[in-house]
């Protein structure tokens, strides 16, 4: 294996932008969930007339969707994520809209037959009821709670109860109920995670800034080195990701969007 400090350099340099994870090819593996998200999504798109992607980051996973709906939108809030959807999708009819995570959607009410998102940094429940036509439907997968939390303790140490619980499926539930719509599904999934060098740690610390939020190899070079340390031993740092998928409609009578 090569040197830490040639692979935490090699990590620093490397583009994180968009949601692609190729970059770890060989380096990190990520256990899939069972039911196959992007299949889903595919299937889904390909039987609705008008749907929204939502936080779609470069645009990866609805990219792979073989047909795509009459309307297709997307937002994206974070400036090279937009750049490289823009470039995947815009040949394709897609609208990609420039949308902070954090704001009101900018559409009208009732504009999407399918709203849908992968890993959303979290969900404004109350906004994809009031896009959706009624009997839309939402299909999602979501991060759910203490997903890669092995790894980022490390770095920060024992979190409180309180946040290990967050994203977790009953909150999922409570809010698309409490916004209007009816759960139909929600599924687990705990993945494991593997981390075969210590660049593969670096990139994927500074790719889901979330995680680590002051993270640079700088700064956390103490623990970096004792990961380094501890891969070259065991062969692997071993985590675990936690998934949802959920599924949710828009009643059929409800006129309220």
């Amino acid at each position: 294996m090569r040197s830490y400090e040639d692979l935490v350099a090699e990590a620093d340099a490397a583009d994180v932008s968009g949601w692609g994870f190729d970059w770890l090819t060989g380096r990190a593996t990520e256990e899939r969930p069972p039911w196959g998200y992007a299949g889903l999504l595919a299937d889904a798109l390909a039987g609705a007339d008008s749907a929204l992607d939502l936080q779609t980051g470069g645009g990866e996973v609805v990219g792979e969707a073989p047909l795509l709906p009459r309307r297709m939108a997307v937002t994206e809030g974070w400036p090279p994520n937009l750049e490289r959807a823009r470039k995947a999708l815009a040949p394709r009819g897609v609208e990609v809209v420039d949308a902070d995570q954090d704001a009101p959607l900018p559409f009208a009410d009732a504009s999407f037959q399918l709203v849908s998102a992968r890993h959303p940094v979290w969900t404004n429940w109350a906004e994809i009821d009031r896009v959706l036509v009624p009997g839309g439907r939402y299909l999602g997968q979501h991060v759910g709670p203490a997903s890669g939390f092995e790894l980022i303790e490390r770095f920060l140490g024992p979190l409180p109860e309180e946040v290990r619980r967050a994203r977790s499926a009953d909150q999922d539930r409570a809010g698309a109920t409490a916004a209007g719509l009816v759960v139909d599904e929600i599924r687990s999934a705990r993945c494991l995670l593997e981390f075969f060098d210590i660049g593969a740690v670096a990139w994927t610390l500074r790719k889901l800034v979330w995680w680590v939020p002051d993270f640079s190899s700088e700064r956390y070079a103490g623990t970096l080195r004792e990961l380094d340390a501890l891969i070259r031993r065991d062969g692997a740092f071993v985590a675990h990701s936690t998934r949802l998928l959920v599924r949710a409609h828009k009643p059929a009578g409800d006129l309220r969007g």
